[in-house]
């Protein structure tokens, strides 16, 4: 948590939304800006929704354009440093919350990429949560859009022909695993083949086994009383593994990108896919007929302890030497009026923000929801983690978990050493 999120997820997670690598609209000159008053230029990784919300911008400002590109989590992260730190960076770009990975909000403005965005309408409207990881040395940098969350979405027309019933307890998700790969559907599409994809279903799992026994766990580990290796996240990563021996998975997780992942869970070769909300409307583009409902991952045999991760998403954030500042925060503004919200949300499948938007959450997300007005909700674990080296730990030690290379007690240790060495 990508997406997202992540992870975030998240991470990075995502918001992840974290989406499959592909251009969109006009892409942005080798100089990262424009001189046209006229001409914005954005760097987005939100495909298959930032389209809708361009158009509806410039339609709201006549004459004006909007040159912009979309590429996945994984190679935005890549980019996005690099083009700030050389001059070729946008005017506008995707922003990820919190601390957890290269695109990241303290990450960015801390060595002053970004523009200072608390004088925005909306900057002091953000809930207390979204501001703790949109903002930097209390000034806010990030216009979250929407929030998101991560846990198991089940295509309702593949389950219901296989004859099974989503799980609410540990011991139910186990044995749906084994009746669904009995029937030959597997229960859950992984496409681990993308890096940010495996934090999912750990923090899922991490979500209850940590957080439902101790809210507090980010501040201990903060304060040096706690580590991921003697805590329940040995637990969650046990489960994970669990999991993949229990045949809850495709064949050859490593070996299948996010892409095929959906494709998979939206035609009916899986039962469903362990991600965040923002894939639900990618399912439905691969498969307008089908009906994708998420519901929590389950980790203990109490319904009553389940808590899913979810938190803000990816949002955007202005290039502090933007060419075109003033369309740059015009277009932020915009993302965070209730057109440009809304229009972002339903075509991501999440929810928005800020409340009084006037929008009506997809059935869909009726878990979700009920989930964050019960505040039985966690954030994406590396929104609060000290440095992105963590998460890009985590994440490489997972495929090599899952390629036999290394073990959950090896990979926590690793995250440890990353956690201590701080900012």
């Amino acid at each position: 948590m990508k997406t997202r999120t992540l992870p975030v997820l998240a991470a990075t997670v995502t918001s992840m939304a974290l989406l499959a690598a592909c251009g969109g609209g006009t892409e942005a000159g080798s100089d990262g800006g424009s001189k046209d008053s006229k001409t914005l230029t954005l760097a987005s990784i939100d495909q298959g929704s930032v389209e809708d919300v361009v158009k509806a911008f410039e339609k709201a400002n006549p004459g004006v354009k909007v040159r912009y590109t979309t590429s996945g989590a994984d190679q935005y992260q890549q980019q996005i440093r690099t083009q700030l730190s050389s001059g070729t960076a946008p005017d506008v770009m995707s922003v990820w919350p919190g601390n957890g990975n290269p695109g990241a909000t303290y990450v960015l403005a801390e060595p002053g990429y970004l523009r200072d965005l608390s004088d925005r309408p909306w900057a002091a409207e953000l809930p207390d949560a979204m501001k703790s990881v949109a903002q930097y040395e209390g000034k806010t940098y990030t216009a979250v859009f929407g929030q998101n969350g991560i846990g198991a979405v089940y295509n309702e027309q593949a389950v219901a022909k296989a004859g099974l019933t989503p799980p609410d307890t540990w011991t139910e998700l186990l044995d749906f695993c084994k009746a669904a790969k009995a029937k030959g559907t597997p229960a859950f599409a992984l496409g681990n083949q993308d890096n940010w994809v495996t934090q999912l279903v750990a923090y899922a799992l991490v979500a209850t086994t940590v957080y439902g026994e101790d809210r507090d766990f980010d501040k201990k580990m903060q304060a040096g009383d706690a580590t991921f290796a003697k805590s329940p996240w040995a637990t969650a990563l046990d489960k994970y593994v669990t999991m993949e021996k229990t045949g809850c998975f495709q064949k050859n997780p490593l070996g299948t990108t996010y892409e095929a992942s959906q494709q998979l869970a939206a035609t009916g070769r899986t039962l469903g896919i362990v991600q965040g909300n923002w894939v639900i409307a990618l399912l439905k583009q691969k498969n307008p007929k089908g009906t994708f409902t998420l519901k929590a991952l389950p980790a203990t045999d109490d319904p009553s302890e389940t808590l899913i991760p979810a938190a803000a998403g990816a949002g955007y954030g202005v290039n502090a030497k933007a060419r075109n500042e003033e369309l740059a925060l015009k277009f932020v503004d915009f993302v965070m009026s209730p057109e440009g919200m809304n229009t972002f949300v339903e075509k991501q499948g999440g929810l928005p923000s800020l409340p009084d938007t006037g929008f009506a959450a997809d059935p869909s997300l009726a878990e979700l929801s009920e989930f964050i007005g019960s505040d039985r909700t966690v954030p994406f674990m590396d929104q609060l983690w000290p440095n992105p080296k963590v998460q890009q730990t985590m994440l490489s030690g997972l495929q090599e978990i899952f390629s036999g290379q290394s073990t959950p007690e090896k990979l926590l240790d690793e995250m440890d050493a990353d956690y201590k060495a701080g900012s």
